[in-house]
């Protein structure tokens, strides 16, 4: 007896990429645009101009009572309770081995929560919520496939959206939100973004995507601004350094590890996972994701050995050409500590062939302010 695959969903967007003629790809269980034009001309768009991105496969809870922030930093390992109304803040969610579940971002509405989480994860983390739950008093609404979620995401970004928002997008700091509308749809609008770009996320309905979509590009297209898909985006994240779920983080890869210790607040009361990273932290013989940087043109690529001297010391996680990094090789690899160091030379093996790498520090690319 054979078992059918669970056919993709589609997004509330979904007609559109079709209509645009995109490249339609499964990823986190929705039918997804990886590219329209080619990656390469979207990722220029994106560092240059704007693009614009459909995230509504990612998963969108609602949390609502008095003790949502109490809650949420028993699980968490950066600070909930510290967050101001109206701001946004990137998290972990851990296991008791210090491993991560999931990275998130929270964000503090008037009078509800708004948490992201990745599409991949959606239905692991609406199980951990809830199994979570205690007697807290916290109610959870999933939004996960209801709620759309339009990026614009470059240089261009704020002048674009300014005139069609009834925010002002030029003086909201970034990582914070503001409840508003766009184009007259009712929208939260975030500074918030995973392409190393200044931009923004507009979480609208479901029923108001398709025409708020077609608006920014109608009225943006004349500036630059082109349709982006995952593609792009993926090279995007991974040269400003930004983690991916299920590379640099993972059940077994903790924050530690994955060099996010800037968002691990030890000095937190007791939440799930803290003494594992306490301990992982005391005794800092870990492995850690560091940045490599190809001596030629060999790609690497996920699960590539890599070796110091001859002795393996760990593995690629990522890896891509990197057009902003002077269209060199780039890659993340999880090594020993011994090879962590910046400028250190490693070996990476490619279908049985040896080719050198030095290790580079994080992110690979930073835009100028």
């Amino acid at each position: 007896m054979t078992t059918q695959a669970t056919p993709a969903k589609r997004t509330a967007l979904y007609g559109e990429h079709v209509r645009l003629g995109a490249r339609l790809i499964p990823f986190g269980g929705f039918d997804m645009p990886v590219q329209y034009s080619s990656i390469l001309k979207e990722h220029e768009a994106v560092r240059h101009h704007a693009g614009l991105f459909d995230l509504s496969h990612m998963g969108q809870f609602i949390l609502e009572g008095e003790n949502v922030a109490a809650w949420a930093d028993k699980l968490t390992v950066n600070n909930v309770s510290t967050m101001k109304p109206g701001q946004a803040r990137y998290n972990i969610f851990t296991n008791d081995r210090g491993g991560a579940h999931d990275d998130v971002i929270f964000y503090k509405l008037p009078e509800r929560w708004l948490l992201v989480v990745n599409a991949s994860n959606a239905d692991k983390m609406w199980a951990h919520l809830h199994a979570n739950l205690g007697d807290s008093g916290v109610k959870l609404t999933s939004l996960h496939g209801r709620n759309a979620l339009i990026a614009i995401q470059g240089p261009k970004s704020v002048e674009m959206l300014n005139a069609h928002v009834d925010v002002d997008v030029s003086a909201l700091k970034y990582y914070f939100c503001a409840e508003g509308s766009a184009y007259g749809k009712r929208a939260v609008i975030a500074r918030t973004g995973y392409t190393g770009e200044d931009g923004f996320e507009l979480f609208v309905d479901g029923a108001d995507a398709s025409s708020v979509w077609n608006a920014l590009l109608r009225d943006n297209g004349g500036a630059g601004l082109i349709p982006a898909g995952l593609g792009a985006r993926d090279v995007l994240r991974l040269e400003a350094g930004m983690p991916l779920y299920g590379h640099e983080l993972t059940e077994d890869i903790s924050p530690l590890q994955a060099g996010l210790q800037w968002a691990v607040k030890l000095s937190k009361p007791e939440f799930l996972g803290k003494r594992a990273l306490e301990e992982q932290q005391r005794q800092d013989s870990y492995q850690r994701v560091v940045g490599i940087v190809m001596d030629g043109r060999a790609p690497a690529r996920e699960g590539y050995h890599v070796f110091l001297g001859d002795r393996r010391v760990g593995e690629i996680r990522s890896g891509s050409i990197a057009p902003s990094v002077q269209n060199k090789n780039i890659a993340t690899a999880l090594v020993e500590k011994e090879a962590s160091a910046p400028g250190t030379p490693l070996v990476v093996h490619i279908r049985g062939t040896a080719y050198g790498a030095t290790v580079a520090p994080l992110p690979f690319y930073k835009r100028a302010q």
